[in-house]
């Protein structure tokens, strides 16, 4: 009996999963379909063989490309050479994309089918899939689905940013409306300036000069020889600018007012601004083509190859189209018309703008447009899948067509297209090589810029880093300085007060002495005040006589008090005697006012 295994490719990893009693569910297709909706049902019928996760998104993102284009990937291979049995004719594997199905048959050697019961063990597989791996919840798997499908899209659109055709469809679209747009524009002015210098639009033919000029001139009367070199800057001719001059002192148009010149002047210069954005865009387009088809550009011309591209929707289109579907772009509705009428096919598109089929003879034109359009195709597809794009090839193609042209006008035969394209061969290798070599310059540059600003960045965080500490540090050393310097002054002021600074402290103490007095007698009082001014004495001395102690305790509060500029007293203990016979002579008179 054949084995039947089924494999199943999701965003964690693949999964084998084995079928029981192949033939019954053959031949009961309804009956399978019922049971993938009912899990038990389900697992009575497959039964997971084995798993391989992927290890990282990188490696699932790599699965799916090779799963997408129809490649056997290495853990693929592994995962089906480790857990089928050896025996492959007896093996019978389900898969359910055909191009993978047809790789691993030639590959491995497996015989592989797809579609009928196979579509719908799938369907089971994939709603039941969270339950027949364990340790994978629904939850898990959809963000793993929903991270790989983000990955895969992005890799699958990924491109060239400065290879990007979209611009240019946007570009020659606008270009287009733009030249619609001024020529409207400019006839607007024409017919309104016109009411006042009709003459004007006889002697100035192009419409932004046309602008300037009813912008610059205004009122016709004001018009002077002082403005003749300013007409001249604008006319880019001389007798135009006379003539001018002259048509607007014999003119026949009316008299305008103020208020219509200010917004003929305004509208003007709008238009005129439109033409100068117009210029700036062609430029742009040029540069863009350049980058992006460079050897179309070179052939055909600029706005032509925007065109084509246009048209066709984007350059890889272009490429894929026939040099018949080329010839006749942008002239479908011609191409039916003469289909339905059984008349005469067009012979060219849009490639009738390029300049080769105007100077081609009328009987040659259906010639030199195939022509051209068979160079156009081989163009846009070098152009399409080049690596390094270069204008060689499109140099070479035109000169092809100089050649095809001039045969037909005077039979010189041209050179064969094997030896042009060896020739263009050489140079575009060597074109490609410069270009390869700028563009390694130019990356070199920048990481050297890169890496000095990460250095001076790198710098600049470590000048700060130990900036930092340091200030630290002198913060915390600024006041030890002011600690240590405050012991040194200190005693030098003490010695050099003003005895009446000395008494600053006893005054604090007038309290201290009339609360005695007045709770006690007076001989009491006599006796017990001369005991406290001992030994208030006694420490008094002790701290002048250190005079680092006395530093510490009293510098800061003599201080604040205490100003430089006073009178130096003799010594500290002259100070503590006068203090104390102050002290007695205060508690005299205390005593005879009781």
């Amino acid at each position: 009996m054949v084995l039947l295994h089924v494999l199943f490719e999701h965003a964690v990893g693949y999964a084998l999963l084995a079928l029981k009693e192949v033939e019954e569910i053959s031949l009961l297709q309804p009956q399978v379909e019922e049971s993938v909706l009912n899990l038990g049902k389900f697992h009575n019928i497959v039964r997971l063989v084995a798993f391989c996760p992927f290890a990282s998104s990188q490696v699932a993102l790599e699965n799916a490309n090779a799963v997408s284009e129809g490649v056997v990937h290495e853990d693929l291979r592994l995962l089906l050479e480790t857990h089928l049995p050896s025996k492959k004719k007896k093996v019978l594997l389900g898969v359910g994309d055909p191009k993978i199905g047809a790789a691993i048959q030639e590959e491995l050697g497996y015989n592989c089918q797809t579609g009928g019961v196979i579509a719908e063990i799938l369907r089971g597989v994939r709603l039941h899939f969270h339950n027949l791996v364990k340790g994978l919840t629904d939850l898990s798997a959809c963000k793993a689905q929903l991270g790989l499908g983000h990955s895969y899209s992005r890799a699958k659109v990924k491109f060239n940013v400065n290879r990007v055709d979209n611009m240019i469809i946007q570009s020659i679209s606008l270009l287009d409306q733009l030249d619609k747009d001024i020529n409207t524009f400019s006839m607007r002015v024409r017919e309104w300036y016109g009411y006042h210098f009709p003459e004007l639009v006889k002697i100035i033919n192009d419409n932004a000069t046309y602008c300037r000029l009813a912008q610059f001139i205004g009122n016709r009367r004001e018009l002077n020889e002082e403005k003749l070199e300013k007409l001249e800057e604008l006319t880019m001719d001389g007798a135009k600018a006379k003539a001018i001059l002259d048509a607007s002192r014999s003119s026949m148009g009316m008299d305008i007012s103020a208020i219509d010149l200010i917004n003929i002047e305004s509208f003007s210069s709008r238009v005129v601004s439109l033409s100068e954005y117009r210029q700036s865009l062609h430029t742009y387009l040029r540069s863009k083509m350049s980058q992006v088809a460079p050897s179309l550009s070179a052939l055909i011309g600029e706005a032509v190859g925007a065109r084509l591209i246009a048209h066709a929707g984007s350059l890889t289109n272009l490429a894929k189209y026939p040099a018949s579907t080329v010839q006749i772009l942008g002239a479908e509705k011609a191409l039916f018309r003469a289909l339905k009428t059984r008349g005469n096919t067009p012979k060219y598109g849009l490639i009738f703008h390029s300049t080769f089929i105007g100077r081609a003879a009328a009987k040659n034109k259906g010639r030199i447009s195939r022509y051209l359009a068979n160079k156009c195709s081989i163009a846009s597809r070098i152009d399409c899948f080049s690596e390094v794009p270069t204008s060689v090839f499109g140099e070479k193609l035109r000169e092809q067509v100089e050649e095809r042209l001039s045969f037909y006008e005077t039979g010189e035969i041209p050179r064969k297209n094997l030896d042009v394209m060896k020739e263009a061969m050489v140079q575009a290798e060597e074109a490609a090589a410069e270009i390869t070599r700028k563009l390694e310059k130019q990356e070199k540059k920048r990481l050297k810029k890169e890496k000095k600003r990460l250095a001076a960045l790198a710098l600049a965080s470590s000048e700060n880093s130990s900036s930092t500490p340091e200030e630290c540090e002198e913060t915390s050393e600024k006041p030890k300085k002011k600690k240590k310097q405050k012991p040194q002054e200190v005693p030098q002021e003490n010695g050099m007060e003003d005895p009446s600074i000395s008494f600053s402290k006893p005054k604090k103490k007038k309290s201290f002495s009339k609360e005695e007095l007045m709770s006690s007698d007076l001989e009491e009082t006599a006796g017990s005040t001369s005991l406290p001014k001992r030994k208030k004495s006694s420490p008094k001395e002790e701290t002048v006589n250190d005079p680092e102690e006395a530093g510490h305790r009293s510098g800061s509060k003599k201080k604040r008090k205490f100003s430089k500029e006073e009178p130096v007293s003799s010594g500290p203990e002259e100070a503590a005697g006068k203090s104390s016979s102050k002290k007695k002579k205060k508690f005299h008179k205390a005593s005879q006012e009781d």
